[in-house]
C-alpha cells in the first residue's frame, strides 16, 4: 500500500509545541511551593534549615524565570535542546534543595519525577534517558549525602536505613516506570495525530479530485452550444469573402457567442456549478475508477458484481464520496503490491446491505498482526522477497489505516482474515491470501430511486 510519508511532523520537533511561558508557569508553581514548604517547616515544625541557602537555590529559580520572561517573547517556542536544559535545570534545583534539607529523608524528595515526567511527554527519548540518569544519579548522591534534618530539641530526623533504601528503590522504579508510561501514551496519541492528518490530507486531496471532475463536466455541459456555436461560425468565415454583407453580422454573433461563454466560466466559478451526476454513480463504476490506477500493473484483477439472498438484479446506485474511492483505492493497491498474479474484487448486495471483498493470491497479512490491522504504524519484519517485490514499502501500516479510517467514516464496517473467500461456494485453490471485506447498509450509502430523480435536475426550457 502507498504509504503517505511519515514525516508530517519530524519526532525531534515535537518539543517545539513546549511554550516557554507553560514551563515558566510550573516553575513559578514549584518556586510557591518550596517557599511555603521552608516557612512551615521552620516556623510550625521548628526544623533548623539554614535558611540562607535555601533562600539562595530557590533564588536561582528565580532569577532563572525573570531572566526568561525579560529576554524571550511569551509565545517562544523551545527546541529540544532548550527544554532539556530547562527540565536539566530543575533537577538540579530541586536536587540542590533537598540536599539542604534532609535529601531522601524528605518526603518532598518525591517531586523530582516531575521534570522526568514532563520530558517523557514532551521530548525525545535520548533527551529523556539522560534527564532521567541525572536524576538517578543526584537521588544516589543523596541517599549519602545531604545536610541532616535537625528538630528544635536537637534532634537528627532520619528515616531506618531499611525504609531510606525503600524510599531510594520506590523514586528510582517510579521515574522509570512513570517515563516509561508517559513516553509509551503520549508516542501513541502522536502517531494517531500524525496519522489522522495524513487521512485528513488524502481526503482533501479526493475531494478536490472529485470537484475537479464536476467542474469539468458542468464545463463540457455548459460550453458545449457556444463552442459549438463559434466552431460553425468561424467554418463559414472561411467560406466568406471580405464584401459579403453578411460578415460583419456573423462576425457580432461570434462576439457575443464569445462573451456568453465568458459569462458562464464566471458563473462557474462563482457559483461553484457541479453537476448532480457527479455525486452518484453505480456500484461498479465507483469500483472502476478506485481500481483504475491499478489495472496495468502487471497483476490480472477480477471483478464480480452479483446480487445474493434476493437482492435486486438491478446494480445499487450509491453516493460517489471521496473517502469511498480512496479507501477503495487503497486497499485495491496493496492486494495488488502483494498479489502473485491475482487480485478478486468481488461486490454483492441485498436489499439492506452491500458489500466488497478484495482478495489476493499472495502471502496474506502476518498471522501475529491480524488483530492489529487498522492501528497506524504497524511495523512488521520484510523479508527479502518482500523486500524484492516492493522495496519502497516500509510496513507501517499508515495506508491501511487511512483506507480504514475514510471508510468507516462513510458507515462501513470492515474485517480482515486471510485464506479463501468464505462466500465462495466452489474450491479454488488459487484464493489463499489476504482478504478484506468492506459492508455497508444500504441506507448509508446506497441512493434511493426518489434521490435518483432528484439528481436529473429540473427541466428548463433551451434558449432561443
Amino acid at each position: 500500500m502507498s504509504d503517505i510519508a511519515t514525516g508530517l511532523l519530524p519526532p525531534t520537533e515535537r518539543s517545539n509545541w513546549i511554550r516557554l511561558r507553560t514551563l515558566i508557569l510550573l516553575r513559578w508553581a514549584a518556586i510557591a511551593g518550596q517557599v511555603v514548604a521552608i516557612a512551615v517547616a521552620i516556623l510550625y515544625f521548628h526544623i533548623q534549615l539554614d535558611l540562607g541557602l535555601c533562600l539562595l537555590v530557590v533564588g536561582a529559580s528565580v532569577l532563572a524565570n525573570v531572566i526568561a520572561v525579560a529576554i524571550y517573547p511569551e509565545n517562544r517556542r523551545l527546541s529540544e535542546n532548550e527544554a532539556m536544559l530547562t527540565l536539566l535545570f530543575d533537577v538540579v534545583q530541586l536536587s540542590a534543595l533537598l540536599f539542604l534539607t534532609g535529601g531522601l529523608n524528605n518526603p518532598f524528595a518525591l517531586m523530582l519525577l516531575t521534570p522526568v515526567t514532563i520530558s517523557a511527554t514532551a521530548l525525545g527519548r535520548m533527551s529523556t534517558l539522560f534527564i532521567a540518569h541525572t536524576a538517578f544519579a543526584l537521588i544516589t548522591l543523596m541517599t549519602f549525602y545531604h545536610v541532616p534534618l535537625i528538630d528544635a530539641s536537637g534532634e537528627i530526623q532520619r528515616l531506618p536505613h531499611l525504609f531510606l533504601f525503600g524510599f531510594w528503590a520506590a523514586l528510582v522504579i517510579g521515574i522509570s516506570f512513570l517515563g516509561l508510561y508517559a513516553d509509551r501514551v503520549t508516542s501513541e496519541m502522536n502517531k494517531m495525530t500524525d496519522a489522522l492528518v495524513a487521512t485528513q490530507m488524502a481526503l482533501a486531496r479526493e475531494q478536490k479530485l472529485t470537484d475537479l471532475g464536476g467542474v469539468v463536466a458542468a464545463a463540457a455541459h455548459e460550453l458545449g452550444t457556444p463552442l459549438a456555436t463559434i466552431k460553425l461560425i468561424s467554418s463559414e468565415l472561411l467560406d466568406e469573402v471580405e464584401d459579403k454583407p453578411g460578415l460583419r453580422e456573423d462576425i457580432e454573433t461570434l462576439r457575443e457567442q464569445a462573451d456568453r461563454c465568458r459569462d458562464i466560466l464566471r458563473s462557474m466559478g462563482r457559483a461553484g456549478k457541479d453537476d448532480l451526476h457527479m455525486h452518484t454513480a453505480p456500484l461498479k463504476a465507483v469500483i472502476d475508477e478506485a481500481a483504475e490506477p491499478h489495472l496495468d500493473r502487471g497483476k490480472e484483477i477480477i471483478f464480480s458484481f452479483d446480487p445474493i439472498h434476493g437482492g435486486s438484479p438491478r446494480m445499487p446506485v450509491i453516493y460517489r464520496r471521496p473517502e469511498v474511492i480512496h479507501g477503495l483505492r487503497n486497499l485495491i493497491q496493496n492486494a495488488v503490491d502483494f498479489a502473485e498474479s491475482r487480485v478478486w474484487v468481488v461486490a454483492q448486495w441485498t436489499q439492506d446491505e452491500i458489500s466488497v471483498r478484495i482478495m489476493d493470491d499472495g502471502p496474506g497479512y502476518p498471522s501475529h498482526l491480524l488483530g492489529r490491522i487498522g492501528d497506524p504504524f504497524v511495523r512488521m519484519r520484510k523479508s527479502s522477497e518482500h523486500q524484492k517485490k516492493r522495496p519502497e514499502y516500509e510496513g507501517m501500516g499508515l495506508g491501511l489505516f487511512i483506507a480504514k479510517t475514510l471508510l468507516e467514516r462513510s458507515g462501513a464496517r470492515l474485517s480482515f482474515a486471510n485464506g479463501r473467500d468464505p462466500m465462495l461456494t466452489s474450491e479454488r485453490s488459487d484464493q489463499r491470501g489476504a482478504v478484506v471485506e468492506v459492508e455497508w447498509s444500504a441506507s448509508k450509502i446506497g441512493v434511493s430511486a426518489e434521490a435518483q430523480l432528484a439528481a436529473l435536475g429540473e427541466n428548463t426550457p433551451i434558449e432561443a
